[in-house]
């Protein structure tokens, strides 16, 4: 798929956005709902209604438990507080709901401002692969490396990090990464692939490294590999939610351009 910069107001804000901005927002939908779908039968789930997309993890950390907006007009604040509560087996889970940046939402408070960034397969720019990394596709038996990496790189607690990631490995359209250094763990990353409303897309998050491993490109590096395995599989739109202005940095250095953000709302 090519650029397409022309523009188009869409219906909530007046605002003018790109087709790529929209295809991006819609396919951060689309990987959502494939997280909730793989975490069904764990407490989790995934609804689609005229007024947001619904995805639960199961866990009761609000931050793997979120609704995209699809129509003001049409959300039902009630409602989703209603399917909310029936998640991890009827105890319920905290969740927020991500709306296109600078839309005027009038349910909650704005918890937080995630930048989204895009590349598309004409602008990919591969980075050299340092020598001494080895990258593989980390599977069941690997989950204790991936949630130690995770936890010390996000700052995050163990036990948190390891009911997170292990669903996604070996699941179907999950890919995740295992860098290593010397034979020793140093990075891990996750790709989910979809083809849903968006298109074929592939969505990356979950980019960390150990602290004495950074700085040797080891997050572009596996950024890359996971892109290029997408790309292969006819992904056309790869995109991420960087988490601070050094990984925006990174990702430019790949191709990737900003495109419309996400304000996220929570106490709806």
């Amino acid at each position: 798929m090519t650029r397409d910069r022309r523009l188009f107001t869409p219906d909530q804000t007046g605002a003018m956005v790109t087709r790529l901005d929209e295809r991006v927002l819609v396919a951060h939908a689309d990987a959502w709902q494939a997280e909730g779908r793989l975490r069904a039968p764990f407490g989790g789930g995934a609804c689609q209604d005229p007024g947001a997309r619904l995805a639960s993890s199961g866990l009761p950390f609000a931050r793997w438990n979120g609704g995209d907006l699809v129509d003001l007009a049409k959300f039902d604040p009630a409602a989703a507080r209603a399917w909310y509560a029936q998640r991890a087996f009827g105890a319920g889970v905290p969740w927020g709901l991500r709306v296109p940046a600078d839309t005027a939402f009038p349910f909650g408070r704005l918890h937080v401002k995630l930048h989204c960034l895009a590349l598309e397969p004409e602008q990919f720019m591969r980075p050299a692969l340092p020598g001494q990394l080895r990258l593989g596709v980390a599977i069941a038996s690997d989950v204790t490396a991936v949630a130690r990496i995770d936890a010390v790189a996000f700052d995050a607690p163990f036990d948190e990090c390891l009911q997170w990631n292990a669903p996604h490995l070996d699941a179907a359209g999950f890919t995740v990464v295992l860098a290593s250094w010397d034979g020793e763990p140093i990075g891990t990353a996750t790709a989910v692939l979809t083809d849903d409303r968006a298109g074929r897309s592939v969505t990356l998050f979950g980019v960390g490294v150990l602290a004495p491993a950074r700085g040797r490109g080891v997050g572009a590096a596996m950024t890359a590999w996971l892109i290029e395995r997408a790309f292969d599989a006819g992904a056309t739109l790869a995109h991420l939610n960087p988490n601070n202005e050094t990984a925006a940095r990174l990702y430019a250095r790949l191709g990737f351009v900003e495109t419309r953000g996400i304000d996220v709302y929570a106490d709806i």
